[in-house]
């Protein structure tokens, strides 16, 4: 009876905060076309021959961008400048006598947001295949329903990760700023702008203690069928999550003793 009020309330938030997306279908699909830095990376690979000096062929490079194009697509995260917004406005008040934690709701925003923005980066996909008929592929079903969690958990991780830095928001008015310097170590080490296998030895021997390489690279290797560790993948994805979550708790507990209302 309980998991089933849980069910229902579930589904209505996921209802709500879709109907709400899709009054923004437009600049969800402009946020979509945004996403293309992969493809952008791509052409800087092949047309200059660096594939060359990797042991990837172009082929399978394309379809590595492509895929890390559909990961970031469904694990890119912007909770925090949300709790920054409205924790500058006072909304977070009424949020906090509500039964539900409010990033239950920013999560909700979140995932209806992808299902809006599927569409739209199938779309982006089929003109990839039309100039690039070569990497057409389909992948097994297993190694599909696998790259499916593994996006989820990419996105779980980020999610976590601007959580922690939305609650700093108690204690400054920029928690944004926080997130932008993560942004740039993010961008660089995390496969978007290149396979994590085409870093030099040095990079690494440490990045795959780090959360990065798990956010966009692992996903897009297995997705794409390239050779990568799926078990180590997987299990890293794991700890991290389970590392993030009670640093979250903690820190929003903290946070929403010292919070008073700002704003309206």
């Amino acid at each position: 009876m309980i998991s089933q009020v849980i069910n229902n309330k579930v589904f209505t938030l996921l209802k709500v905060q879709y109907s709400n997306m899709l009054e923004y279908r437009v600049e969800i699909a402009l946020w979509a076309i945004s996403g293309i830095i992969p493809f952008f990376m791509l052409n800087i690979w092949t047309n200059n021959n660096l594939s060359e000096s990797i042991s990837i062929s172009n082929i399978m490079l394309s379809r590595y961008f492509l895929c890390a194009f559909f990961v970031r697509q469904f694990s890119v995260v912007w909770v925090v400048f949300s709790f920054e917004e409205d924790s500058l406005m006072g909304k977070i008040s009424p949020y906090l006598i509500q039964p539900l934690n409010p990033f239950f709701r920013y999560l909700a925003q979140h995932i209806a947001e992808q299902i809006t923005r599927f569409p739209f980066a199938i779309i982006i996909a089929l003109f990839f295949f039309i100039f690039n008929p070569d990497s057409i592929w389909i992948p097994k079903m297993s190694t599909l329903l696998l790259s499916i969690v593994s996006t989820f958990l990419s996105f779980l991780i980020q999610f976590l990760i601007q959580s922690i830095i939305a609650c700093f928001c108690f204690w400054t008015e920029k928690a944004s700023s926080i997130e932008r310097l993560l942004f740039i170590p993010t961008l660089f080490l995390s496969g978007l702008l290149a396979p994590v296998v085409t870093f030099p030895e040095y990079v690494k021997a440490w990045i795959y203690f780090t959360p990065f390489p798990y956010l966009i690279d692992f996903p897009a290797n297995l997705l794409s069928g390239n050779e990568t560790n799926v078990s180590r993948g997987f299990i890293m994805q794991i700890l991290w999550i389970a590392l993030l979550w009670p640093i979250f708790k903690k820190i929003w507990s903290e946070g929403t003793k010292k919070y008073t209302a700002m704003g309206s």
